[in-house]
């Protein structure tokens, strides 16, 4: 039986690099996967999955006008479709994971979303609040503050490492403009 899952986290903790496995998974066994990417996230091109340890594979792009069900309704006339990976869910919509539970629920895909909980200022993206609301499984991905302790928020930079806390929600970057912090870190340079 087809599930829909959120494997969530903060920055670095290997979310692109567990899709990639389940994709290799999919692929070692015979089976066809289907990887969507956010088109606003373009620091490794566009279409790219790309984990912080080297591994990349192309894949579709989604922006938030895209008809997911639809799409995958697609796929499956040209041919078996076994798994859906999303990376950067965080930036689906509403509407768009509600057609990835429909994807789960009417054409028995199982569907994998891999993305961050919140933003630099604590509050939910769109899709993950969703996610968080509608998924059959709930999977946190671990990684650590510089203190050691679990790091579940992230934190924007401006150009000399200090911490923002105000700007717009989206603003794609990497390590040069994102560390991972546990609450306590994090709430002492932005929530002050």
């Amino acid at each position: 039986m087809a599930q829909l899952y959120f494997y969530y986290s903060a920055m670095n903790a290997g979310k692109s690099t567990s899709l990639l496995q389940s994709a290799y998974n999919y692929k070692e066994r015979g089976m066809e996967s289907v990887i969507f990417t956010a088109s606003i996230d373009n620091r490794y091109g566009k279409g790219k999955v790309t984990s912080r340890i080297g591994l990349s594979q192309d894949a579709d792009i989604f922006s938030d006008s895209c008809d997911l069900f639809g799409l995958m309704s697609s796929k499956l006339k040209q041919g078996p479709v076994h798994c859906l990976l999303i990376d950067e869910c965080q930036f689906l919509t509403k509407e768009q994971v509600k057609q990835l539970s429909n994807v789960v629920d009417e054409l028995n895909i199982p569907v994998l979303c891999y993305g961050l909980r919140t933003d630099f200022m604590g509050e939910p993206f769109q899709g993950s609040l969703y996610l968080m609301s509608w998924a059959d499984k709930l999977i946190e991905l671990k990684t650590v503050c510089h203190c050691g302790r679990k790091a579940t928020m992230v934190v924007r930079t401006d150009s000399e490492g200090n911490a923002l806390n105000s700007g717009s929600q989206v603003e794609i970057g990497g390590n040069e403009r994102y560390v991972s912090m546990c609450r306590q870190h994090f709430s002492k340079l932005v929530w002050q």
